[in-house]
């Protein structure tokens, strides 16, 4: 089922594909004339358009380079007669137009059929995508490392869970992985094929993440200049993962809620609403209970949310697995390095098997990452982190309410380097930040006072 728009001055011809296509279980609008179809075109987001050429004032060719410019996710088609059929096929070997079809008594026919293969075009590019994307991710089932008891529950629980259509909510401090298990359900359920959308709700402030859930249409804000899908159409079919669920203000939770219950969306900007297929799972590091409870989270997004609920366990609850995941990312990074590194020192391994890893498995693949770097040898040996989190909370605390300054009769270190020993406490300063916002980036960037982007910025020069 497609949102299709016609656009011929023939009402007869408008009628016929209103009446013909609505029968196909289209969604059909019908304007006649060129300046009408620019206007739908400004205010809607279509499917497929479909449009006459020879028209008075504003022709079809005019409507196709307009949807171009403000829609360019909609593909065109162009009905052409005896006269303009030139027109036509120049604007298809320019790209502009999907597929052109004569005027003839077979009209009808000849309109289902391109629609067909319009629509199954776009069908096979999102399922190219999506495989494509799976085949490099590599994130299967089998790809969550792990065989300890409480790693095989979690397994065991997503083989049943996959194959439902239910919505997932992901409990799990941060770095245990929850993206991980997301895309594992979606590869392992009917919609593997179709799209898997990944939308961190923290990392955006409340307007930009609607404009980016639902989409939006031309000059709706300032920096609108055309037509853009939200996630949830671009997920259609397939799965988005709303990661940080928590972080999504009270407001931006009433217009989710809604759409979970109408399965629909209204673009920023738009009239209308656009019906999605679209499996959702949201994951939090935050506990959702209370959140309710301290009139944070809306409850009844919460019941809507936790229809399944998944719980990722920590890195502490499964320590015979951490042998496995420190010769997973040795394997990873020495071969990405171009190193010959083949076991991990076992007073290393002792020591891994032994740290409370606070930060999960990402800290632990870092730590690992690191050593690798380092390491001379062809035998992996690796230094834990100095500090335990509660101090360099503390640390990010300090930070944010202000830095103390440095005496003037303060002794400078022999053999200090200047830049790698401010490079080392800026990178102290953001993981314990990191930290104390649990993994919340823009509340750590709040925590530093400095701005999202710059904290980005200092995240990829560092590595973390």
């Amino acid at each position: 089922m497609a949102n299709i728009l016609v656009c011929d001055d023939e009402r007869s011809i408008c009628e016929m594909l209103d009446i013909a296509l609505r029968r196909e279980g289209h969604r059909v609008e019908t304007v006649q004339s060129g300046q009408a179809a620019k206007n739908k075109i400004d205010g809607a987001l279509y499917d497929l358009i479909i449009t006459d050429i020879k028209m008075p004032n504003i022709d079809g060719i005019e409507v196709l380079r307009h949807a171009h410019r403000v829609s360019p996710d909609s593909p065109v088609i162009l009905i052409t007669a005896v006269d303009d059929y030139e027109a036509a096929v120049e604007a298809v070997k320019a790209g502009g137009a999907s597929d052109y079809i004569r005027k003839s008594p077979g009209l009808m026919d000849e309109i289902k059929l391109a629609i067909n293969r319009v629509l199954e075009k776009s069908h096979l590019s999102k399922q190219n995508f999506a495989l494509r994307r799976d085949a490099a991710s590599h994130n299967s089932l089998d790809n969550i490392i792990g065989s300890s008891p409480a790693m095989e529950k979690l397994k065991q629980t997503l083989r049943t869970v996959a194959s439902t259509a239910s919505t997932v909510l992901i409990h799990g401090e941060s770095g245990t992985g929850k993206e991980l298990v997301a895309r594992a359900v979606h590869i392992c359920s009917p919609r593997a094929s179709e799209p898997f959308v990944s939308v961190n709700c923290g990392a955006f402030p409340e307007t930009l993440l609607e404009s980016e859930l639902f989409g939006y249409l031309k000059g709706a804000f300032t920096g609108a200049n055309q037509n853009k899908r939200g996630l949830f159409e671009v997920a259609g079919g397939g799965t988005i993962f709303l990661d940080e669920i928590s972080e999504m203000t009270l407001a931006m939770q009433v217009k989710l809620l809604r759409v979970l219950q109408e399965r629909t969306v209204r673009p920023v900007g738009g009239a209308s609403e656009i019906p999605i297929d679209v499996r959702v799972i949201a994951a939090t590091n935050r506990d959702l209970d209370k959140a309710v409870a301290d009139n944070l989270f809306r409850e009844d997004l919460y019941y809507r949310l936790n229809v399944i609920p998944v719980r990722v366990p920590n890195l502490r609850e499964r320590r015979e697995d951490i042998p496995l995941l420190a010769n997973h990312f040795l394997k990873k990074y020495a071969a990405a390095a171009n190193r010959s590194i083949m076991r991990v020192n076992k007073n290393s391994l002792d020591s891994l098997c032994g740290y409370e890893w606070p930060g999960n498995v990402r800290q632990l693949e870092n730590t690992v990452e690191r050593a690798v770097a380092l390491e001379m040898t062809d035998e992996l040996h690796v230094e834990l982190p100095m500090e335990r989190p509660k101090a360099r909370a503390a640390a990010a605390g300090a930070g944010a309410s202000g830095m103390s300054e440095v005496s003037p009769g303060a002794v400078l270190p022999d053999g200090v380097g200047m830049e790698g020993y401010v490079a080392s406490i800026e990178r102290t300063l953001l993981q314990s930040a990191l930290d104390r916002s649990n993994g919340v980036q823009t509340k750590a960037a709040d925590l530093l006072s400095i701005s999202y982007r710059s904290f980005r910025h200092l995240m990829k020069k560092y590595e973390l």
